[in-house]
């Protein structure tokens, strides 16, 4: 990430130590610690989010071209993609049809 060698880390430990002293060193070099920690993990983070946006894409290009092609004769990756994407689509719609379902069914109990 930084090409920072041997040398330079010594001259900004010296430096360091001389300008925050022996006592106040150990508790700067922990926070500066945690938020090259924090600044790792928000890059990751972001890293693995682009990587699940990257593969909904790449998917609904797939599902784009299998419906050009109509459906037939697709490459069984296409299919994998395919199959995946109506599973994935049932399993969000799932939860709505069962809250569109219970108020139909409440609502002719009323008007019985």
């Amino acid at each position: 990430m930084f090409d920072i060698g041997f040398w330079e880390l010594v001259l900004i430990s010296v430096v360091g130590l001389v300008v925050l002293g022996p006592e106040r060193l150990p508790v700067a070099i922990r926070t500066v610690s945690q938020w090259i920690g924090a600044a790792r993990n928000m890059a990751n983070s972001v890293k693995d989010e682009l990587a699940q946006e990257l593969k909904i894409q790449e998917l609904q290009a797939n599902l784009k071209k299998a419906e050009q092609m109509g459906m037939k004769d697709i490459a069984p990756e296409l299919q994998e993609s395919v199959d995946e994407l109506k599973k994935v689509a049932s399993d969000v719609q799932r939860p709505y049809a069962d809250k569109n379902e219970q108020p139909s069914a409440t609502t002719s109990n009323k008007q019985e």
